[in-house]
């Protein structure tokens, strides 16, 4: 019997690619937009903190993503956040929102648009 190996295979990306062709899939980032970190003036598709928007063919929207700080205060409520904007959207048929820590946010993950917004450009 051999040992399970859990260390990702090297030329694994470590954030799973969007399905950036799916029709909805721009409509899917504006409603992300609209999110915002209660304590950061920048909206968290900007900021970094969407990982990933995978979109199946039936219209179901996995959204990955993280915070900034595992012990944010609203790290209870921005999944439902994310879920409240997503799922109005026309063509949508479900949302599931699940969080990660891997890879750990950083602030190269944000836009330069908010890099800007924030002063670090």
């Amino acid at each position: 019997m051999t040992a399970e190996n859990k260390d990702p295979i090297e030329g694994t990306p470590l954030i799973k690619p969007s399905t950036t062709e799916h029709p909805l899939y721009d409509s899917v980032v504006e409603a992300c937009r609209s999110v915002y970190d209660p304590e950061i003036p920048v909206n968290i598709y900007d900021l970094g903190l969407i990982y990933t928007i995978d979109i199946s063919s039936e219209n179901e929207v996995n959204v990955i993503m993280t915070l900034t700080a595992p012990g944010c205060p609203v790290a209870g409520e921005m999944p439902g956040w994310v879920v409240d904007a997503v799922e109005p959207l026309d063509g949508v048929k479900q949302v599931d929102v699940q969080m990660t820590f891997e890879p750990q946010w950083g602030m190269d993950m944000m836009s330069d648009e908010a890099r800007l917004e924030l002063g670090f450009m």
